[in-house]
């Protein structure tokens, strides 16, 4: 090969290890803009914990294997969406993957890395986080921590009294039907998400919380669904609050020491030994986010103990009916339709900008993890992933 093509190659796989700008500032609002070249996000998104202090998810003694033997692989998986019939490689090539894992019951049929990861490179969640959190607010329930989801969120918050969260309950939180205005547009610098950003770039401790507190409600509880990051960090004050634990430690405790994870993972803090950012914090391996969605398909049931309450899983990841309409969200769970637009497998996901997935179909049994690095937050996407998903249920299920 000849020394430029081979230094051009070295380039294009860096390592994901290698050191990135500290500064937040500096770096999260490109990041959240969409103004990164793909080499540079790639090796941010692998390294995305040193953006900001964190607090580890501790992992447990011994590890759990993923299936009983190597993986068969999807090479030949067919791929439908758009009218077109797409394969395995335009999936994974035009919508950037960089992680892809995909099971059935206790097998292991799919593993792949690409753009330069590795099997121990911690990708951060994005909003992968927003269902992982409120899986908490149902291991609190189960603890006993927590009454239940309609008991009002100003009784565990009660600083949130004569906000616009008066009179909202955990259940209209968790499905973002609060009716408290808020704009998600993360490339819209005016925007409340963007906000947030600058607030968590700031990192002054229960500065977020004040800024939730202040916000206008735009109608009534249920009456209208408005997605907000914001709120999730109001579901991890919430679950703080309650249990008397920070949420790393909490989520360690009952579940990622307890489901033979691989690696500790970290959690973004708003600041130096402060809350997690529940809304979009999580750094772990691809391996150790399929061991969690393989918790969540088991019912929430590690060793015979029930860390959720009965149903839960179902519960969050159904699709609800808000203003007469059905809305495919849950308790911060998307509810994922199959082609013709039936929910009888009852699927989910969690999902995150930029392409990061925990795809469940609890009546197949499968599970897929993909983690992307695609070059807008929204869609930047070539193959809808919910088509890909369904195509993998079709190929396998």
């Amino acid at each position: 090969m000849p020394p430029v093509m081979e230094q051009e190659l070295q380039y294009g796989l860096r390592d994901v290890a290698a050191t990135i700008d500290p500064s937040p500032a500096s770096l999260m609002v490109d990041v959240y803009s969409g103004h990164l070249m793909p080499d540079e996000q790639v090796r941010i998104f692998g390294q995305t914990e040193r953006a900001f202090a964190t607090r580890a998810v501790r992992r447990g003694s011994s590890v759990r294997a993923l299936g009983s033997g190597p993986a068969r692989g999807l090479p030949a998986l067919p791929v439908l969406a758009n009218g077109t019939q797409y394969d395995l490689y335009d999936y994974v090539s035009r919508n950037r993957v960089a992680g892809l894992l995909v099971m059935q019951g206790d097998e292991l049929v799919h593993e792949q890395y690409e753009l330069g990861i590795a099997p121990d490179t911690r990708w951060i969640s994005m909003s992968m986080a927003k269902s992982i959190s409120t899986t908490l607010v149902g291991a609190a329930i189960r603890d006993g921590y927590i009454g239940s989801v309609d008991d009002q969120l100003t009784h565990y918050l009660p600083e949130l009294g004569g906000s616009g969260y008066e009179g909202v309950s955990i259940r209209a939180l968790m499905q973002m039907t609060s009716g408290v205005s808020w704009d998600d547009t993360h490339t819209n610098p005016d925007s409340e998400r963007r906000h947030m950003l600058n607030l968590q770039i700031a990192q002054e401790p229960g500065a977020i919380m004040a800024y939730m507190a202040g916000l206008a409600r735009k109608g009534p509880p249920g009456t209208l669904w408005n997605y907000s990051t914001g709120e999730t960090h109001v579901v991890g004050a919430l679950v703080h609050a309650a249990t008397g634990k920070w949420l790393a430690d909490y989520l360690s405790e009952r579940i990622w020491s307890r489901i033979g994870t691989e690696a500790d993972a970290a959690w973004w803090l708003e600041a130096p030994g402060g809350l997690e950012v529940a809304g979009s914090g999580i750094c772990a391996t691809l391996r150790d986010y399929a061991r969690f969605g393989r918790f969540v398909l088991e019912g929430g049931v590690v060793d015979g103990e029930s860390i959720l309450p009965e149903g839960w899983a179902a519960e969050a990841g159904a699709a609800r009916e808000v203003a007469g309409q059905r809305l495919d969200y849950g308790y911060m769970w998307w509810a994922v339709p199959a082609r013709d637009g039936a929910l009888a497998d009852g699927a989910y996901s969690a999902r995150g900008i930029f392409g990061q997935y925990i795809y469940i179909n609890p009546a197949r049994r499968i599970l897929v993890v993909v983690l992307s690095a695609r070059s807008k937050p929204r869609g930047a996407e070539a193959i809808l992933d919910n088509d890909f998903f369904n195509s993998v249920v079709e190929a396998i299920g």
